[in-house]
């Protein structure tokens, strides 16, 4: 799993915003202002990306791939982190971005989620 691979199809989703958080040492990626995908380091620096998840799906993909752990720093139920290092498919990984995105999106408001899809 490549960052620069990542980062890029974070900002393919509509309406993706971008900011690095130097307190964490973090690139986050936003949709009308809420954070869908972070990718960082764990507590040894080992690379990471974090994305929401619907929780029964989140304890699935924990117990079912190795590199798949509760969301670091974050609300263990509703995130997950995947290591870089995991081996897991991009097409896996790109469909979990996308499940987040569209777990974010589902909650804004009729009016923004209208905004950002004229863009």
């Amino acid at each position: 799993m490549e960052k620069e691979k990542l980062q890029s199809f974070c900002m393919t989703l509509s309406g993706t915003t971008h900011d690095y958080q130097v307190d964490w040492q973090a690139d986050r990626y936003h949709v009308g202002g809420k954070m869908f995908a972070m990718i960082g380091g764990d507590s040894e620096g080992k690379p990471i990306i974090t994305l929401k998840c619907e929780p029964k799906r989140a304890e699935e993909l924990r117990e079912t791939y190795k590199g798949i752990i509760p969301g670091y720093y974050m609300n263990k139920t509703h995130w997950n982190s995947i290591y870089f290092d995991s081996n897991l498919s991009t097409d896996l990984i790109e469909n979990l971005i996308q499940h987040s995105y569209n777990l974010i999106f589902e909650k804004l408001t009729k009016k923004v989620q209208k905004e950002i899809r004229m863009e």
